[in-house]
């Protein structure tokens, strides 16, 4: 599993532009699996803390305004330089937390390349 997850975060960390920072946490626990910063003062593992409650959050607006079927995909948030995407994995067990810089990130790559982790984190985990 850490072999994986030291991959994924190379990966994000190489190709995604602008990348900040990722955290995989567990939705149910809030365990944190995985986190990488390239900014010191920046930790991920803390920021996945409090998006996990953000999640956490909509899924309980889902539940209450009883949307039957309708599963959290992502939540985007735009800060004034950067962009935090929370990406829930399909099985609702995992989130990717990923920071980048808003000046420098290609959303559509970005997107791209966390469906394709968010499936083998389901999986692997």
């Amino acid at each position: 599993m850490s072999d994986f997850l030291t991959q994924f975060g190379e990966d994000l960390k190489k190709n995604v532009p602008g990348f900040i920072a990722v955290s995989v946490a567990e939705i149910s626990t809030g365990m944190a699996y995985y986190s990488q910063s390239v900014l010191a003062d920046f930790d991920p593992e803390l920021a996945s803390a409090f998006n996990l409650e953000v999640v956490k959050a909509k899924m309980n607006a889902i539940k209450a305004l009883n949307l039957q079927g309708q599963v959290i995909d992502n939540i985007m948030i735009t800060l004034t330089s950067q962009i935090h995407i929370v990406d829930v994995s399909d099985n609702q067990d995992y989130f990717i937390y990923l920071a980048v810089d808003s000046t420098k990130a290609n959303l559509g790559m970005t997107k791209s390349i966390l469906n394709k982790y968010k499936k083998e984190i389901a999986a692997k985990l």
